[in-house]
């Protein structure tokens, strides 16, 4: 019986961990990308506008591989500050997954 409370108790925690991490990238995207790329990822914002930047969904995005998104975070792209020391290695890879969920909308 403790086995099986065991199994259930780590099937629990693994189902419900990338859902904290989803949120987790949400809530940073919401923070601090969607002013420019909007909440939906189109860019359709006025300051997503003035600096011309792609929708999430365009094809050059969706092209992308998440270690290209996540170097483009971490370092700055364009007119695209750099979050690295401003946001964790972990907090950005919450970002591109959620960037993923955007791009299936």
């Amino acid at each position: 019986m403790k086995t099986i409370l065991r199994i259930a108790a780590i099937l629990l925690i693994a189902s419900v961990t990338p859902a904290f991490a989803q949120n987790g990238g949400a809530d940073i995207y919401k923070a601090k990308c969607a002013m420019c790329h909007a909440a939906d990822g189109s860019g359709n914002t006025p300051t997503g506008k003035a600096m011309k930047v792609t929708s999430f969904s365009s094809p050059d995005m969706m092209k992308m591989s998440d270690a290209d998104l996540i170097a483009a975070t971490r370092n700055g792209k364009g007119k695209m500050p750099a979050y690295s020391g401003k946001l964790t290695d972990a907090q950005i890879k919450d970002v591109v997954a959620y960037i993923r969920t955007l791009q299936k909308k």
